[in-house]
C-alpha cells in the first residue's frame, strides 16, 4: 500500500493564539514545524510570556518549535526612521518583512518543502500586504488570508479551549504606546 508523504512546512507564528486556527487548517496536508521569530516583541517580559505560551502550545499539539533569534536591538536599528510612523504603516511592512525574510531563509536552510506565517489570522493585519512580503520572500511561500472562513473566530475558541493567553497588541513598542 502506498502512504503518501506530507510536505514540511515551516510555519512563523506570532503567537500561540494565531497559531491555533492556521495550524488546524495546515495540519492535514503539511507535516508543519512552529517558528518562532518576533525580535519586534518588547519588553523581553512580553517576548518571553508569549513564547513560553507558544511552547505550551506545541506541547499540546505535539509539534516541533523552533526559536529565533531575539534581536530587539537589530529589529529597532531595521525600522530606525519609522518609529512615529501609524500602525499598519510602512514600519509594519519593515516588520513583517524582517520576520517573514528570515522565515524564508531559515526554511530554505533546513530543507523545508514550504513557508507561511500566521500573520493574516489577525484582524488587524493586511493579509494582501502579507501575502505580497511572502511572494517576495520566496517562491515556495503558501500565501492565504487565515482570518477567511472564521479562522480569526475559530483563533478565539481554540485559545480559550487551551487557556492560552491572549495579548493586546501585536508586539513592537511602537502598536503598544499608540
Amino acid at each position: 500500500m502506498f502512504t503518501k508523504t506530507k510536505k514540511t512546512l515551516l510555519l512563523h507564528s506570532c503567537c500561540a493564539p494565531c497559531s491555533t486556527s492556521v495550524f488546524e487548517r495546515l495540519a492535514e496536508d503539511y507535516k508543519i514545524i512552529l517558528f518562532f521569530y518576533n525580535p519586534n516583541i518588547m519588553p523581553a517580559a512580553e517576548y518571553e510570556k508569549r513564547l513560553s505560551e507558544q511552547k505550551r502550545l506545541a506541547s499540546i499539539l505535539d509539534i516541533e518549535l523552533i526559536e529565533g533569534e531575539y534581536d530587539n536591538d537589530g529589529f529597532l536599528k531595521a525600522l530606525k526612521g519609522f518609529e512615529n510612523e501609524p500602525e499598519k504603516s510602512a514600519r509594519c511592512e519593515k516588520c513583517i518583512t524582517l520576520r517573514l525574510s528570515k522565515t524564508a531563509q531559515t526554511a530554505k536552510a533546513h530543507g523545508f518543502d514550504f513557508f507561511a506565517t500566521t500573520l493574516s489570522v489577525s484582524p488587524h493585519k493586511n493579509a494582501e500586504l502579507i501575502n505580497r512580503i511572502l511572494k517576495e520572500s520566496g517562491a515556495n511561500s503558501i500565501r492565504e488570508d487565515f482570518k477567511k472562513k472564521d479562522g480569526y473566530k475559530r483563533s478565539i475558541e481554540l485559545s480559550k479551549m487551551h487557556g492560552l493567553y491572549r495579548q493586546s497588541y501585536c508586539g513592537c513598542i511602537f502598536a503598544e504606546n499608540s
